[in-house]
This record gives structure tokens, C-alpha cells and sequence, in this order.
């Protein structure tokens, strides 16, 4: 993607690199860089998206923590309020069998119940958490220090990629909490979908990474099947990024909210994902297994991008697509 980068930008990028598949190096560049990736719909959203881009494409363990710490502090910029210290994560997944609750007595907030799939729970300070109450979906801030909460041990955590990044259940026990927007704002907010087609912008990155490594271990010039497959993963990744650039230049424009954000999120994230695919596929095929077997970055890169574009749920959001496409009149 294309955009007028702010001068850190480098330094951003040399950072990622360094930060490798250390949690506490990836967290202290988050906290570091985070609050200074322009907000989403703010006229600089190519800027952000590009940022993520770039340091995925250095190494996808930093962006993927990067990105869920600048995504909390964008909703919270989203819901005026002002820009926390600390590092950051946001708490939404739901899960069969559990389930999180809030009790408002009064003035006061307290969540109970357990939250599924909450990565790095244990590094990190606060988080944003969705809680139920009633039928609606509420958005709390919760301080992780808590002596009301417990993370499970990562122990059920067996990725082979983002092997760091680890997931798990928390508990809350009566954890006071302060509200963030009204019931069911963080589901219907504009940025809602905005953070969708960020983390696109992160498989993105870490695509344009594996794209590198392809020409750089090819022969110049490349022979006809090495090059057909520099061709297949160049005009994929090419049409993701104009999807994204003209996706920022829709939220900027005030042209992403509401259900027109919601069919543009599907569809971008529908393209990337695919590209990402594409992508996996053909350098795998052009370089065989050795750099899999014997190319420890390489082999990790892979591994983090195959888990991290699980994030796209396949023919589900497809087959969302499709219904919401059939469904709008103007199609």
C-alpha cells in the first residue's frame, strides 16, 4: 500500500524485526508506537493500515500484538475517550458453555462469569472486555492486575505459529469494570469494521514477507516456473493492496459506516485472505520444503501466517458475503 509514511516509520520497522517471537519486546513496541498510529476515519487510515503492513511484514508475532493494542486504543479514541497508558488488548470472542457477566449496581460495574480465547492475558495491563448484560453486549475496561481475575495456564496452547501469542479462558469474579459506550455500541460502532480490515492489512504484511523471501531466493532472471509463481503471488498481492487502499480511502471519506462498512470489511478481508492463500501456496511450491525444513525465520513466518489468517472464517464469512451482497438492492 501506498501512503505518505511518518517519519519513524523505519524505526518502527527495525523494531518489529528485532523483536523476533519475544512477547515482552513485541509488547514494549506496542506500548512504544501503538498510540501513535493515526485512528482509524481520521483521514489518515491508508497511514495506519500501511504502519501494520510493514511491521507484519518484518515479523507477524509484532504485528499481531501491535495491532490488537492499537485496535483497543482506537475504540476507546472511537468512544472519546482518552489515550490510556500501559499496553492494551481486547477481550470479544464468545464461546459455547461460557459466558461473561455484568452486574451494574448503582455506579459500579463488576464482571463474572468467563471470557474464551484471550490472548496474552497474562502480559498485559488492561483490556477491553465484552460482557452480557441481558440481552445486549457491553463494552467494559478492566484492569488484568485484578486479584478477582485468574488466567488459565496456556497449557491446551499447542500452535505451531504465533507460538507466543497464546490464547486462554479468564475468570472474572466480581472484576470492577467501567463502562465503555452505551449497551451494544461496541458491535455497532463504525470501527467495528475498520479493525476488521486492519488485521487484513497485518496478513497482508505478512505475505508481502514471504513474497520476499521468494525473490530473494530466485535467480535473476528467474527460470519459466519460478516465474510463473512470482506472477500468480505478485498480481494477488497487488489486487489485496488496492482493495486495502481504496478501503481507507472509503472510511476516511465517511463512505464505511453502517452496513456499507460491514459489506466492505467481508469483502476485503475476503480478498486479502485469498491472496494470503495464494500466496502460501505458490512459494511453497517454488521453493520446496528446505527453507520449511531448514530456514528457521522462514518456517516461522509460515506457521504465524497460516494461524493468523484463520482469523478470516473461510466459506462462513463467505457465504456472509454473499447474503449480504444478495441482499442490498443496489447490486
Amino acid at each position: 500500500m501506498a501512503a505518505t509514511l511518518p517519519l519513524w516509520a523505519a524505526e518502527l520497522s527495525a523494531a518489529a524485526e528485532l523483536a523476533g517471537n519475544d512477547v515482552a519486546a513485541g509488547l514494549a513496541l506496542a506500548e512504544s508506537y501503538g498510540g501513535q498510529l493515526p485512528a482509524p476515519g481520521d483521514g489518515e487510515t491508508s497511514v495506519r493500515w500501511t504502519l501494520l503492513s510493514l511491521v507484519a511484514e518484518r515479523d507477524l508475532s509484532a504485528a499481531r500484538i501491535l495491532e490488537a493494542h492499537s485496535d483497543a486504543l482506537a475504540i476507546l479514541h472511537e468512544a472519546g475517550e482518552h489515550s490510556p497508558s500501559g499496553t492494551w488488548g481486547v477481550f470479544a470472542a464468545e464461546a459455547r458453555g461460557v459466558r461473561l457477566e455484568a452486574v451494574e449496581h448503582r455506579n459500579d460495574v463488576a464482571l463474572t462469569g468467563t471470557k474464551p480465547w484471550c490472548s496474552l492475558a497474562g502480559s498485559l495491563d488492561h483490556a477491553l472486555v465484552t460482557a452480557h448484560i441481558g440481552n445486549e453486549r457491553c463494552l467494559y475496561a478492566v484492569d488484568l492486575n485484578s486479584e478477582s481475575i485468574t488466567v488459565e495456564p496456556p497449557t491446551r496452547w499447542v500452535a505451531r505459529g504465533l507460538t507466543n501469542i497464546t490464547s486462554a479462558a479468564v475468570h472474572f469474579a466480581g472484576t470492577p469494570a467501567r463502562a465503555i459506550g452505551d449497551p451494544g455500541w461496541y458491535l455497532r460502532r463504525a470501527g467495528f469494521a475498520w479493525g476488521g480490515m486492519g488485521v487484513a492489512a497485518c496478513w497482508y504484511g505478512g505475505a508481502n514477507g514471504l513474497y520476499r523471501s521468494l525473490r530473494s531466493a530466485s535467480a535473476v532472471p528467474p527460470g519459466p516456473l519460478v516465474a510463473l509463481h512470482i506472477g500468480i503471488v505478485d498480481a494477488a498481492l497487488h489486487g489485496a493492496g488496492a482493495a486495502l487502499r481504496q478501503a481507507a480511502d472509503f472510511v476516511d471519506a465517511g463512505a464505511a459506516r453502517g452496513s456499507a462498512g460491514e459489506l466492505l470489511a467481508l469483502r476485503v478481508r475476503a480478498v486479502v485472505a485469498d491472496a494470503v492463500e495464494r500466496t502460501i501456496r505458490q512459494v511453497g511450491h517454488a521453493l520446496g520444503p528446505a527453507p520449511l525444513a531448514f530456514d528457521e525465520k522462514h518456517a516461522r513466518r509460515v506457521a504465524d501466517l497460516e494461524l493468523y489468517v484463520r482469523q478470516h472464517h473461510a466459506e462462513r464469512d463467505l457465504a456472509a458475503l454473499g447474503a449480504a451482497v444478495s441482499g442490498d438492492d443496489r447490486e
